[in-house]
């Protein structure tokens, strides 16, 4: 298991990323999330993360929780139980309600067999769907 590097004892390189990330969520720096506290070992791969979230999560076409529950939806196919947790309690904080959340995973649930089922027979894909 990585070792976490707390807010305190990280470089200034790692600090600058983390102060940047409270910033935009309004948060103390010291109470930011494990996953950056796991990175900050890794500045680079640390500051390349960040500049991704930063533009994938930005206000665009596509609502802050309809993002939250495709990065879900990533997560629960990816079997990421930390993304899992994270991102969860982000789309909640966001407005998923638990009735929201059943049909989300039914959804979730069902694409992932469906993907199983075409893998598995083999299906080719319909002259329909091609671009």
């Amino acid at each position: 298991m990585p070792r976490l590097t707390e807010y305190a004892d990280m470089t200034p390189r790692a600090r600058a990323v983390v102060e940047g990330i409270a910033k935009g969520r309004n948060v103390d720096p010291a109470r930011i999330n494990n996953v950056w506290k796991a990175l900050a070992k890794h500045p680079a791969v640390m500051e390349q993360f960040a500049g991704e979230m930063k533009a994938a999560m930005a206000p665009g076409k596509l609502d802050a929780l309809t993002k939250e529950l495709i990065y879900l939806a990533v997560s629960v196919a990816n079997q990421c139980d930390y993304c899992i947790a994270s991102h969860g309690t982000m789309a909640k904080a966001k407005g998923m309600t638990d009735e929201m959340h059943e049909e989300f995973m039914a959804v979730v649930l069902a694409a992932q067999k469906g993907n199983k089922i075409a893998v598995a027979y083999r299906v080719p894909v319909d002259d329909a769907f091609q671009e």
